[in-house]
């Protein structure tokens, strides 16, 4: 009798295969729910009424020059953030030993929230009490003039300060693909004569070849998708992008969600076609596994050149912007004089005691926090499907679109979605702390996926053949060999999604409430309403912020999270 329910038993029990099939089903379907579903809603909605949302949007007689602004936002950004990106790694690998701590430089802005470095620079460079302007008015070319000579409210400058803020996300991938490259290939290049510059361009350059294609689409697509920049300093002189275009529809009274879908759709459209090139080009990635004994051999050579080119970026993309915020946040107001006798502390002794601004503080690392906990394991499993699923190919196909479409939208755009789908049955979340984290974890989903999946491809099979010739199952195979081995690259994962997450603006300033903020969209309505000192102030406090969750980061994981992010 034992021997037959035995033997049932075992007749109904799911083979392992289906049971991860099952599973990654399941979470596919949540994502799908999460990522899907309000891009679907918003869709529908712009067709409705035989394409109203399109009639309304794209007749519009400035509708052309917003689109070409958005073009030249996208495409400058990217110019100036590819180069000065890979300038800024190749300087970075050839520093000798004793500098080598000069290569987290190029990491350090994204510490420093993109509004913050917004402001800082509106600051400095506003026509006229901006404290650089002020300065550049003594020189005796520009003494006649009571304004300028530089105008940070026009598109040059919006695109100049766009592309210093995605450099460091282009250093990002191009960094830590020099750093994955084994040596071994340097040193068979070298041996067979090619000089540094020709190993450089055969051997180098060929096998960034991932990090170039991915670092390079998400600046485009963060640039494409940019609202910060636009929003703050292209209300002076009524500069248009396709993000601004949408948060204004929703904005306005009553909210066209029509229109402002149909705004968005030329960026969806884009992004997902440039997600597909991306995997076209890439091909089979594969190829560019590249983990072996030797890492990337650092220079001995003096490199005082790549030290004073990290030296440099550092000063304008992270030390002038928070010169000026410092400058505004000791004053009682902001204007071109300064006097040491103005001087003072109140503007922070606010921020301390207006329960508002504590409770947006608590609100942003809390959602932050929560948001960055679970997308790890979601990452983790993805990025898993992704690169050992060839038993699952169909499933990796719709995790991979599913993953990769976050990064083809932006952000304002997935607000919208949220705000659309939340605020009405089944599910009604507006004005929420749950509707913040549920839109965090779609926007941090690429990150996670993308940061663990490269360092899965980086280690190759070896180490899960092994384990797997042992006798060791799946489930201990993760725990005990591959993510030890990833920590340190989940840890980075971490530390920049928290720093993303407490940073985050464009999505916050739609699904957010009057009764719960984040500091981002805190430090807007400051914005708006002409407080600048608080708004300086404001600005150092998130800072601060990712600065201290940074930090915490780094204890735990060691002082090099932040150079393997």
């Amino acid at each position: 009798m034992a021997t037959m329910s035995s033997t049932s038993a075992r007749s109904f029990a799911i083979p392992t295969q289906w049971r991860s099939r099952i599973g990654y089903l399941a979470l596919l379907a949540v994502l799908a729910y999460l990522v899907v579903l309000p891009m679907i809603q918003l869709q529908s909605l712009a067709f409705a009424d035989g394409a109203r949302g399109y009639r309304s949007q794209y007749t519009r007689y400035d509708i052309a020059e917003t689109i070409r602004t958005t073009i030249a936002l996208a495409l400058g950004s990217l110019v100036i953030a590819m180069v000065l990106g890979t300038l800024l790694a190749f300087a970075a690998s050839r520093l000798p030993p004793r500098l080598s701590f000069l290569r987290i430089v190029p990491i350090l802005p994204i510490v420093m929230p993109a509004v913050a470095n917004i402001v800082g620079w509106a600051f400095l460079l506003s026509p006229g009490p901006g404290y650089l302007n002020v300065l550049l008015r003594e020189l005796p070319w520009w003494s006649s003039s009571d304004t300028g000579p530089i105008d940070v409210y026009t598109v040059p400058w919006i695109i100049i300060l766009t592309g210093f803020g995605l450099t460091s996300f282009v250093y990002l991938f191009v960094s830590a693909g020099m750093q994955n490259i084994n040596a071994e290939h340097l040193e068979a290049a070298q041996i067979s004569g090619s000089s540094t510059v020709g190993v450089f361009f055969r051997v180098v350059l060929p096998l960034l070849r991932p990090s170039l294609i991915y670092g390079g689409g998400i600046a485009l697509l963060l640039g494409l998708g940019q609202f910060t920049g636009p929003l703050l300093l292209g209300q002076n002189n009524g500069v248009k992008v396709l993000t601004t275009e949408i948060y204004r529809r929703v904005s306005e009274s009553p909210s066209d969600f029509a229109a402002a879908a149909a705004a968005g759709s030329p960026l969806v459209l884009f992004g997902l076609a440039l997600v597909l090139v991306q995997k076209v080009l890439l091909g089979n990635q594969t190829r560019f596994v590249t983990h072996g004994g030797k890492a990337f051999a650092a220079t001995t050579r003096r490199s005082t050149w790549a030290a004073a080119t990290l030296v440099i970026y550092a000063l304008f993309a992270l030390v002038i912007p928070l010169v000026g915020l410092v400058i505004v946040s000791l004053t009682p107001y902001w204007s071109g004089s300064l006097s040491l006798d103005l001087l003072t502390l109140d503007n922070f002794r606010t921020l301390a005691s207006t329960a508002s601004i504590v409770e947006s503080v608590l609100t942003s690392v809390s959602t932050s926090l929560i948001a960055v906990a679970i997308c790890v394991p979601i990452g983790y499993v993805m990025a898993t499907l992704l690169v050992r699923g060839r038993r699952f190919r169909v499933l990796a196909l719709i995790a991979d679109f599913i993953t990769a479409l976050p990064l083809g939208i932006p952000a304002v755009i997935f607000g919208v979605g949220f705000l659309l789908t939340y605020t009405e049955p089944p599910l009604i979340l507006y004005g929420t702390r749950t509707v913040i984290v549920l839109v965090y974890i779609v926007l941090m989903l690429p990150f996670a996926t993308r940061m663990q999946m490269t360092a899965l491809l980086s280690l190759g099979n070896t180490y899960t053949e092994a384990s797997a010739t042992s006798g060791a199952g799946p489930l201990v195979t993760n725990l005990r060999i591959m993510l030890p081995l990833m920590r340190p690259t989940i840890l980075s994962a971490v530390a920049l999604m928290f720093i993303l997450l407490t940073h985050e603006f464009a999505a916050s300033l739609l699904v957010r409430a009057s009764t719960t903020q984040v500091m981002g969209t805190l430090l807007f309505d400051l914005w708006q309403n002409g407080s600048y000192p608080l708004v300086a102030a404001m600005a150092l406090l998130m800072t601060a912020v990712t600065t201290v969750g940074v930090s915490a980061a780094m204890l735990v994981g060691g002082r090099n999270v932040l150079s393997n992010l």
